[in-house]
C-alpha cells in the first residue's frame, strides 16, 4: 500500500503545483476530486472511490464565478471551508487546495474553454456560459493538480459528459471517473443546494425521485418509447404544484442528444425550479 501524508491545505497554485510534482515524484497515484465545497455524503462518496482506487487524494473547494450567470446564486452559494476541512480531515483527504478567485483567475486572465455541442443543450440552453465556466475551470485545475485520477458525481450527468469530452478532443492525461449519485432516503439527491429549500419544498422535492422512478418501472416493464417515458415523468411531477419542469428528455447517455426509444444507453435527465431553487436530477435506463 503506497503510504500517506498529513493532509495540508493549500491555497496558491504555486504551491499545489509543487505539491502535485512532489507526489507524483513519490510515485503515488494522484486522485483528484474537484467540489465548490459546502460538503456533504455526495461529495464523500467522491472522496472515498478516490482513496481505494489511488494512493494519495487531493480536494479542492473554488466556487467558481466564471461558470455563474448574471442573477444566479454566486454570492448566495452556501460557504462552510472550516467545516469543509475538518469533513476532508475525517475523510482522510491528503490535500485541500482552496484557492481566492484572484489566484485562480489572475488579473489579464482571458482564456477560456468551450466544448461545443454538448454545452449548449438541456442546462446550457438555461444557463448560457455555464458549462464553458465549468470547462475553463477543470482544465485550469487539471493542470495544477495534475491528478491520474478525477472523480465526478452522476448528478451532474450533463457537466459529466462534457468533461469527458473536454478530456478525450484536449488529449489530457487523467481518467474521468464517474460515481453513482448519492440519495437521501427519501430519494433526492443530494446537494449543496438543497439548504435553499424551505421546509414545505423538501418535502415536496421527493416527488423528484419518485417521477423518475416510475420511469424506469414504465421501462423496466416492456415500455421503450421516449415520449412515453417522459410524458410519466411530467406527470408525476404534475401532482407537485410547487413545481416548474424545465426539462425532462430521454437522451443518448455518451451526446446527449435526444433518442426515440430506450434501446440503447440513454438516461432521463429533468431539471425543476421548486421556488428560488434549480434542481437537477436523471435515471440510467
Amino acid at each position: 500500500m503506497e503510504g500517506r501524508c498529513i493532509m495540508r491545505v493549500v491555497k496558491s497554485v504555486a504551491e499545489m503545483a509543487e505539491v502535485s510534482r512532489e507526489l507524483r515524484a513519490s510515485g503515488k497515484t494522484v486522485g483528484f476530486v474537484p467540489t465548490m465545497g459546502y460538503l456533504h455524503a455526495g461529495h464523500i462518496s467522491l472522496v472515498k472511490a478516490a482513496r481505494k482506487d489511488c494512493g494519495s487524494v487531493v480536494l479542492s473547494i473554488f466556487v467558481n464565478p466564471a461558470q455563474f450567470g448574471q442573477g444566479e446564486d454566486l454570492g448566495t452559494y452556501p460557504r462552510n471551508l472550516a467545516g469543509d476541512v475538518e469533513k476532508c480531515r475525517m475523510a482522510d483527504v491528503d490535500v485541500v487546495f482552496a484557492p481566492e478567485a484572484a489566484e485562480m483567475y489572475p488579473a489579464g486572465y482571458a482564456t477560456y474553454v468551450t466544448v461545443e455541442g454538448i454545452s449548449d443543450r438541456l442546462c446550457g440552453a438555461s444557463r448560457p456560459g455555464h458549462f464553458r465556466g465549468v470547462a475553463t475551470v477543470v482544465t485550469r485545475l487539471f493542470n495544477i493538480v495534475r491528478p491520474h485520477r478525477a472523480y465526478f458525481g452522476q448528478k451532474d450527468f450533463q457537466q459529466t459528459v462534457v468533461i469527458k469530452r473536454l478530456v478525450r478532443d484536449l488529449m489530457l492525461d487523467v481518467e474521468v471517473v464517474t460515481v453513482p449519485t448519492v440519495r437521501e432516503p427519501d430519494g433526492l439527491a443530494m446537494s449543496s443546494r438543497n439548504s435553499y429549500l424551505s421546509p414545505a419544498e423538501r418535502m415536496a422535492s421527493v416527488q423528484i425521485y419518485r417521477s423518475l422512478a416510475s420511469a424506469r418501472s414504465l421501462r423496466e416493464s416492456g415500455e421503450t418509447r421516449a415520449g412515453v417515458l417522459t410524458q410519466k415523468v411530467r406527470e408525476n411531477l404534475s401532482h407537485e404544484p410547487m413545481f416548474k419542469a424545465e426539462y425532462v428528455e430521454l437522451v443518448d447517455a455518451d451526446t446527449l442528444l435526444p433518442v426515440q426509444s430506450a434501446d440503447g444507453r440513454c438516461v432521463i435527465v429533468l431539471a425543476v425550479r421548486l421556488g428560488r431553487t434549480r434542481l437537477i436530477d436523471n435515471m440510467p435506463l
